[in-house]
């Protein structure tokens, strides 16, 4: 199947000059939905995974389920001041700015093996603080699942060796 047919680009969003990868057209897809998430189910079935952590917001859409199929928690990352009890957080830059990623200080035990999901790596900034978050925790990181990579923004040389698997590449 297809995928980058199913991706609406707009341009200009959310500021100008930036390109923005709608996934919204791909998940109203019953089929091409179900395709991504079986995909990545089969990739990662048999690695013991025992923590999806989804990054805010797209990252829920694809991980919930992903953690279904693998037989895993779901662990969500969340902008500053969205979760309710003792968290760990980190600052970071992104594409268009600056933000905050927080992560609850009992969603992953030490050792625990985690996928870390999302809809997009474009510069990086968001999964580094991701890795980085997973990893004060102690999780053994097994790898970092994306549906859209944006190639030339290099935002995989900002995982120091976390292996990435990305569905849809662009350049």
């Amino acid at each position: 199947m297809n995928y980058k047919t199913l991706i609406r680009e707009v341009p200009n969003f959310p500021k100008p000059g930036v390109l923005f990868y709608d996934i919204t057209t791909l998940l109203k897809d019953a089929r091409a939905f179900r395709n991504v998430v079986d995909e990545l189910a089969s990739r990662y079935r048999g690695q013991h995974i025992a923590k999806v952590v989804g990054i805010e917001s797209r990252g829920f859409i694809l991980g919930s389920p992903l953690a279904y199929h693998l037989e895993a928690g779901f662990v969500p990352v969340r902008k500053a001041g969205k979760l309710p009890a003792d968290i760990f957080e980190v600052k970071y830059n992104l594409e268009y700015g600056t933000s905050s990623l927080a992560i609850h200080r009992d969603a992953i035990t030490i050792g625990e093996r985690v996928l870390i999901v999302d809809d997009l790596l474009a510069t990086g900034g968001t999964a580094a603080a991701t890795v980085h978050l997973v990893r004060q925790l102690g999780g053994e990181i097994m790898g970092l699942v994306v549906l859209v990579e944006l190639e030339s923004l290099k935002g995989r040389d900002k995982l120091n060796g976390c292996e990435v698997h990305s569905v849809i590449t662009y350049s």
